[in-house]
């Protein structure tokens, strides 16, 4: 994404201009993880609504997040990018006040892809004023600190959901960003410099921004509702159909349009391409099992909404300590042998999940070894495969080659979603110990698959600090 017209700052305008933008990038990556744990609750609310449906109040934010990404930067671009930034700030906040006060289960839904609609356009706008605000000296730090803002939103999102739920019920997840995003309105009109739009740029490609949402959304519905219409209906198979359908119309139009949602020579890069294949099959993964933890701590182990919390929390803290470890070695050895070994320990994480977690709560002795392992594992494959994907990539093409891998993230997490649907079964009845196994023991063959495909990258690749740099916010925001 091109920078908005530089202003000077003093330290404190600078401190400020932080602070408004880090806040647009604690709620956008808060909402990954804090309604995870309302789920169970969700469940409860709409107990007549299978759990495929009520899925895609995870998914539907996923789908319109990671979808509409590049095409938001772009808007920024053209636009400018503290315009875009309020706008998203502005429906994002709308669209928490709606989710807060839904009386139906549609009404939710249709507030969670406004809520993903807003964080696309908030997240690389708000990137852009902050490097705009910095010397190029500082910038490193700066956004180091910045999609730092992001992992602790994510690592702190079931531990602060478990206590609003507790205290008010599963809205409240929704109506904690009505503040915070109000601080972030009244701050931002005064400190956020002036941007100036540049109207020299073609209009991104929205048609293809909506082919992609309605393509993605097709495939989930079909892998959602499969359980519940049947495999072989007219219904399912028409999804799938669908989804094919349309989304190869939506890769032609790619390959036609002079501003593409996905910039398919890009992938004449073998790094990126591999990279963002191993990143799709990662998060299918890699997604599926946050939200199976949780469903199984509050439905088998009985665990309360706060000691679910709380017994998931230890995962991301433990990720936050090894990003920064884990760039640091893929620059000494390469990126090839760190996601090997990260995809291993994960696995290994998974499948202890499976071999020796019981319907008797063992938290010690079972449950946190194998989180903190799932942990190391995760720290050391997410932030260098986000790193990998745009090492091989010239420095002008760095932004949207990120916002491309991190729509591959979101991609695979819908995906991963819906497989959980199909892995528990989509009926209201509490799925067996053994359906949990079996999503645990999918999740390890997923990042299993996912390091044999990172086994084609070229051997001694290296990270661009650079590339590492614009590639750290996207790692935060998928924590």
């Amino acid at each position: 994404m091109t920078e908005p017209n530089p202003q000077p700052a003093t330290r404190d305008r600078t401190a400020a201009i932080f602070v408004v933008t880090a806040l647009g990038a604690f709620m956008a990556s808060l909402d990954l993880s804090i309604v995870n744990i309302a789920f169970p609750a969700l469940q409860r609310s709409f107990p007549h609504d299978k759990l495929g449906t009520i899925s895609w109040v995870i998914t539907g934010y996923a789908i319109a997040f990671g979808a509409l990404l590049v095409v938001t930067g772009r808007t920024a671009d053209r636009l400018g990018a503290r315009r875009v930034f309020f706008t998203g700030l502005g429906v994002f906040c709308a669209a928490s006040a709606i989710c807060g006060i839904a009386p139906s289960l549609v009404l939710l839904i249709v507030g969670r892809v406004a809520q993903g609609l807003g964080a696309a356009a908030m997240l690389p706008a708000s990137l852009g004023l902050l490097l705009a605000s910095v010397p190029l000296a500082k910038r490193t730090v700066t956004v180091a600190k910045w999609a730092g803002v992001g992992a602790l939103a994510v690592a702190t999102g079931p531990t602060l959901g478990a206590l609003l739920v507790t205290a008010g019920g599963w809205r409240w997840v929704f109506y904690v960003n009505v503040p915070i995003g109000a601080a972030a309105w009244v701050a931002g009109r005064v400190v956020l410099p002036r941007t100036t739009p540049d109207s020299s740029k073609s209009a991104p490609d929205y048609l293809g921004a909506l082919l992609v949402c309605v393509a993605l959304g097709a495939l989930v519905l079909g892998l959602t509702q499969g359980p519940t219409w049947g495999w072989s209906t007219p219904g399912t198979i028409g999804c799938i159909v669908a989804a094919v359908v349309v989304g190869s119309g939506f890769a032609l139009r790619c390959a036609r349009h002079p501003e593409p949602v996905l910039d398919l020579t890009l992938f004449t890069s073998r790094t990126f391409s591999v990279a963002n294949s191993a990143m799709v099959l990662y998060a299918i993964g890699f997604f599926g099992m946050l939200l199976g933890n949780i469903l199984f701590l509050q439905h088998v182990w009985h665990y309360s909404v706060v000691d679910a919390g709380l017994a998931v929390t230890p995962g991301p803290f433990v990720v936050a300590c090894v990003s920064s470890s884990a760039g640091k070695l893929a620059n000494r050895i390469g990126f090839r042998t760190v996601l090997l070994c990260g995809s291993g320990v994960l696995s290994v994480g998974l499948l202890l999940y499976a071999v020796r977690v019981g319907v008797r709560p063992d938290y010690a002795g079972v449950w946190l070894p194998s989180t903190v392992l799932i942990g190391l594992g995760i720290g050391l494959t997410f932030p260098v495969l986000g790193a990998t994907a745009v090492s091989s990539l010239a420095p002008e093409r760095f932004s949207v080659g990120s916002a491309v891998n991190q729509t591959a993230r979101q991609v695979g997490g819908a995906v991963g979603v819906a497989l959980l649907v199909v892995i528990l079964g989509s009926s209201s009845a509490v799925p067996a110990l053994s359906s949990f196994r079996h999503l645990w023991e999918f999740a390890a063959a997923m990042a299993v698959l996912s390091g044999l495909v990172c086994c084609l990258l070229p051997r001694r690749s290296v990270s661009n600090p650079t590339a590492s740099v614009v590639a750290a916010p996207a790692t935060a925001a998928a924590r």
